[in-house]
C-alpha cells in the first residue's frame, strides 16, 4: 500500500509565513525558508508553497524566494499564486519546484491544465480548488461550488464536475481546500473530499481544517484522501510532524517514518 502524505502549507506574504481563519485575520508566522527546513528535518513528505497575494494582486510569484527554498531543502515542494503563462510555470520548475498549482488561473483558462501538462508532464500540474457548501443543487449537484481569487468569487462550478474536467485535461493531482473548514482546526471537510476522490483517478489532498493527527486519519480512512495538508498547528507548535506520524503510524495508516 502506498504511504500516506503529510505536507506542510506555507502560506507567504510579503516573504512571511502568515495563516488566517477561511482567508481572513492572518498573522505573521515567521521566515518561510527556516520554516521549510524545520518541516523537512521533522519528516514531511513535501511541502506547498503559495504565495497568497499574487493572483489577487496580479503580479508574479516571488521567484526568489522559490530559489532559496529549493536550495535549503532536499524534498520535492510545490509552488502555486501568481502562474498566469506556460512561461511561468517554466520559470518556477528551473527555480527548483517539482510541481505547480493552479487555481484561479485553471478556472478562467482551463487549456492551461492541458498546456503544462503536455510541456512539462500531468505530475507536475496541480489543481487547487477551493470549494465551499451551496444549496443550489441546479448550478452545483455535488453540494458544494468552486470559488476563485481566496474565496473572493464565487464561480458557479460544481466543484465534482470541475475535478472530473481537471483530470481529463491533464491534471496529475488535487488539493480540495474547504473554504468552510480554512483554518478552523475542526478537522477535514470529509464529505467533499470523498466526493472529489471517489470521482477521479488521480491523487487527492485534503486541506482545511486539521487540528491533531485524528483529523488526519479521518481524511486518510474515511475520505480516502492520498495527502493531507498542515498549517497552523505545526506553525504555532502546537504538534509536529513526527508526533503526528507516530500517532497515525500507531492507528494502522501506513505513513513513511523519520526515526
Amino acid at each position: 500500500m502506498l504511504t500516506k502524505r503529510i505536507i506542510p502549507c506555507l502560506d507567504i506574504i510579503n516573504r512571511r509565513v502568515t495563516k488566517g481563519v477561511k482567508f481572513a485575520n492572518n498573522i505573521d508566522l515567521g521566515d518561510p525558508v527556516e520554516m521549510a527546513v524545520r518541516y523537512a528535518e521533522d519528516g514531511c513528505d513535501e511541502l506547498v508553497v503559495y504565495d497568497i497575494t499574487a493572483s489577487a494582486e496580479r503580479r508574479p510569484i516571488d521567484i526568489g524566494m522559490v530559489r532559496e527554498v529549493a536550495r535549503a531543502i532536499r524534498i520535492p515542494f510545490a509552488v502555486g499564486g501568481g502562474i498566469a503563462t506556460l512561461e511561468d510555470m517554466s520559470r518556477v520548475l528551473l527555480a527548483g519546484a517539482e510541481k505547480i498549482s493552479v487555481n484561479s488561473l485553471a478556472v478562467r483558462t482551463p487549456s492551461i491544465i492541458a498546456e503544462g501538462a503536455r510541456a512539462f508532464g500531468n505530475q507536475c500540474i496541480v489543481l487547487g480548488m477551493d470549494p465551499v457548501a451551496t444549496e443550489d443543487r441546479t448550478r452545483c449537484p455535488s453540494g458544494y461550488e468552486i470559488t476563485t481569487r481566496g474565496f473572493r468569487e464565487r464561480t458557479g462550478m460544481d466543484a465534482v464536475e470541475w475535478a472530473r474536467r481537471a483530470e481529463g485535461l491533464g491534471a496529475g493531482e488535487i488539493v480540495v481546500n474547504s473554504v468552510d473548514a480554512d483554518g478552523t482546526r475542526a478537522g477535514f471537510e470529509l464529505t467533499i473530499t470523498r466526493l472529489i476522490a471517489e470521482a477521479v483517478n488521480i491523487p487527492v489532498v485534503a486541506s482545511g481544517g486539521a487540528g491533531c493527527a485524528a483529523h488526519l486519519r479521518d481524511a486518510f480512512l474515511i475520505a480516502g484522501a492520498d495527502a493531507a495538508i498542515v498549517a497552523g498547528i505545526l506553525h504555532t507548535g502546537h504538534t509536529t510532524i513526527s508526533q503526528i506520524k507516530r500517532e497515525l503510524h500507531a492507528d494502522g495508516v501506513p505513513v513513511r517514518m523519520h526515526w
